[in-house]
């Protein structure tokens, strides 16, 4: 039996979207695991009205679609109490630490506290002031600090957000979330590399040619749209997301499986990667912004015409480019990352495609080496979403006379079933956030390193006027994206518009 973690949930930011659709469903799933049981209390705080009843109520519904029992619901939801609260009203933190400690004792907590900072990033700073000045941190039990993104708009705002965060809290309190590392096959990387000799003994520039990372989406902006075009796929996927898989893949091995050994690695795989000059940015990085497109009959409008949106808005939508790392390891390796809304399918995968045979002895004895067929690359290929599982490609012999090589795919899927049960990524980030694992959570200095990085681009970008729409919906980016690989002399392993083309559905 799973031993019960006791804490307090203090929750800024209670009514709002995340924490109905991510939070409290998550927090079920550990209470039906018994993972918090009957230790366990959740104070939720927002500018709104409620009581506890009706905060009682929305949790209520945010868990509907797990078909809790009446005896699971009336259980769970009673764990549940709510504050109307102003993050800069110093006298309702006052209210605030009355209610967390009489909830304390009630549930017998032990003074363990997490606090989730659902809201603005702009709240960070003063909220974590008054939970130390207000004393609503323990000096008994443990008190952390969980964020969400995104942290900062570039390196200097998010250095200014961490100094007032740190003033509070120690870097080891600090749970800075991006729900990609909560997910089964992005942790299954780890495993992949370290567990089989086969391919961490070929995981470096002497056998790999290049790495192919694609975060694609086919939805467009929806209902984000004012805050995407604030923001942009450079800084919602490429700083945190695309990075933080990058230096996963990138990373040496640590010495023991911790979270301080794997944060140690990670730091200094991001460190080096090559931070771009700003002439050099137009060579290595492009972008694109979907114009209004058809697949399978399905017509979808420009992202200008999204609501929202500006009319004139030159906010990218899609982002490829080649990311390189300076070490022994990987030394003229490219490291290839698109991301993209209304692209053709939804889907993140990683290629990792290995060098060619230098010489194919399989050619016809009277075809000159140079001339010959190429034997085509073995590729290992990890899928994140929405199937999960990895496949490897390997060369064989085409059934029949001669010596033709046929490309065959070892493939394996999860089954529907084992990935609906799964745990979701934010039900596994919670709970290491109470168990004080910080392992799939981001340090400060991979922040910071990600910024930087990032910053040069997007301070290259803005000296130009780009020319959008320059991608239909429901392709997978501009031309340029694909010229970006063509000029090294490579291609793009996941092309799923092809097929769509060839059934007539794409134009």
């Amino acid at each position: 039996m799973t031993k019960e973690t006791r804490a307090l949930f203090i929750i800024f930011g209670g009514t709002g979207d995340l924490a109905q659709r991510k939070l409290y469903p998550s927090l079920f799933r550990l209470f039906r695991k018994k993972e918090i049981n009957q230790h366990f209390a959740v104070i939720g705080t927002a500018r709104r009205e409620w009581s506890d009843t009706f905060f009682r109520d929305v949790v209520a519904k945010s868990i509907a679609s797990l078909s809790p029992t009446p005896d699971e619901l009336a259980e769970f939801t009673s764990h549940f109490y709510y504050q109307s609260h102003n993050v800069n009203n110093t006298a309702e933190y006052v209210v605030l630490e009355k209610l967390a400690s009489k909830l304390d004792n009630d549930y017998e907590l032990d003074g363990n506290r997490l606090f989730y900072l659902a809201m603005a990033p702009q709240f960070f700073g003063v909220i974590s002031h008054h939970i130390k000045s207000e004393k609503i941190m323990t000096d008994h039990g443990f008190s952390r600090l969980v964020i969400e993104k995104p942290f900062g708009t570039d390196y200097q705002t998010a250095e200014k957000l961490n100094n007032e965060i740190s003033a509070v809290f120690d870097e080891n309190q600090i749970y800075r979330i991006d729900h990609y590392l909560g997910k089964e096959m992005i942790q299954n990387i780890s495993a992949i590399r370290f567990s089989n000799t086969i391919f961490e003994s070929l995981w470096n520039h002497k056998y790999i040619d290049n790495v192919q990372i694609t975060l694609a989406e086919s939805i467009g902006v929806e209902e984000r749209g004012g805050y995407y075009d604030q923001s942009g796929a450079l800084k919602d996927m490429v700083q945190n997301h695309i990075l933080q898989v990058v230096a996963l893949l990138a990373m040496e091995p640590p010495t023991i499986f911790t979270d301080e050994a794997i944060r140690k690695e990670k730091i200094s795989a991001l460190k080096a990667v090559r931070v771009y000059k700003p002439n050099e940015v137009k060579d290595a990085f492009v972008r694109g912004q979907y114009g209004a497109g058809e697949i399978s009959q399905h017509q979808f409008v420009g992202y200008r015409e999204e609501p929202g949106v500006d009319e004139k808005s030159e906010t990218e939508t899609f982002v490829a480019g080649k990311f390189l790392i300076d070490n022994f390891r990987w030394t003229g390796v490219p490291f290839y990352v698109r991301t993209g809304k209304r692209m053709t399918e939804k889907g993140t995968r990683i290629n990792i495609v290995f060098k060619e045979s230098p010489i194919n002895i399989f050619r016809d004895p009277h075809t000159p080496i140079q001339e010959a067929q190429k034997i085509p690359e073995n590729i290992l290929t990890i899928f994140i979403q929405p199937t999960e599982g990895f496949s490897l490609t390997l060369n064989g012999k085409e059934i029949g006379q001669g010596f033709n090589i046929d490309p065959l795919r070892l493939d394996y899927r999860h089954s529907a079933e084992a990935s609906e049960n799964s745990p979701e990524a934010y039900e596994k980030l919670i709970l290491d956030a109470l168990k004080g694992d910080a392992t799939n959570f981001t340090h400060w200095d991979e922040v910071a390193s990600s910024w930087k990085i990032v910053d040069v681009i997007r301070n290259a970008w803005d000296q130009e006027t780009p020319d959008f729409p320059n991608y239909e919906a429901g392709t997978m980016g501009p031309k340029c994206a694909f010229d970006l690989l063509e000029k090294d002399g490579k291609n793009w392993i996941w092309q799923p518009d092809e097929w769509y083309r060839q059934m007539g559905q794409l134009k």
